[in-house]
């Protein structure tokens, strides 16, 4: 499916990309094949930058219900938009192999068991991308990238010294020079150098 973009007006009366949504897949009606009640409902969404994630459970009638699985939007909201679709919106759900896999912790909790390969894929990585976000550097630590990265100046570095400036991270080389920034680094794949010991010295036993 495509994107769809809207309008205010077209929002339905929601101020947020989040509140349309979760309206959105909240519903009940009469299938129209089998003529069966059928209905879903928002466990739990968080909107983050650029997508929202669901946890979702469609049920039926006398109460049957089906497992919480995981549905994506990719979300562009722009309050100035000079044609006023100030709103745009692509969904999919976790067995289409959605790429972004940024979902929080919340919700992929709340999700029950599949087997359905690519959904079991998009959990994984998931998984691993918060494994990654949730790693802790200090003010201090040396950092390595598996393979150098090429800045704007031409230079390429594979360590850095990481300066920590609030929620702000700076890299330098180890030796203090520059200043760099990496974006998402805390998606990307590095290692903390644990630092050098000094060799121990040791004296002869006095006779």
């Amino acid at each position: 499916m495509g994107w769809l973009y809207k309008h205010r007006a077209g929002m339905g009366g929601f101020d947020t990309p989040k509140a349309y949504l979760d309206n959105q897949l909240t519903w009940e009606r009469e299938n129209d094949e089998t003529g069966t009640f059928e209905g879903c409902r928002v466990i739990r969404s968080v909107s983050t930058t650029g997508a929202y994630y669901a946890a979702v459970q469609r049920y039926g009638p006398n109460n049957q219900t089906h497992a919480i699985s995981a549905v994506i939007c990719l979300v562009r909201w722009n309050p100035k938009a000079a044609d006023g679709l100030l709103f745009g919106y692509k969904d999919m759900d976790e067995n289409s192999g959605p790429v972004e896999a940024g979902c929080p912790r919340s919700i992929l909790e709340e999700l029950g068991p599949t087997s359905h390969p690519y959904a079991l894929d998009w959990r994984n990585r998931c998984y691993r991308q918060l494994r990654l976000k949730e790693r802790k550097i200090a003010d201090g630590d040396m950092i390595r990238l598996p393979e150098p990265m090429k800045f704007t100046d031409g230079t390429e570095h594979a360590e850095f010294r990481v300066t920590k400036r609030g929620a702000k991270i700076e890299l330098s080389t180890p030796d203090g020079r520059g200043r760099f920034r990496i974006s998402r680094l805390m998606e990307r794949r590095f290692e903390v150098v644990p630092p050098k010991r000094a060799p121990r010295t040791f004296f002869p036993a006095t006779p």
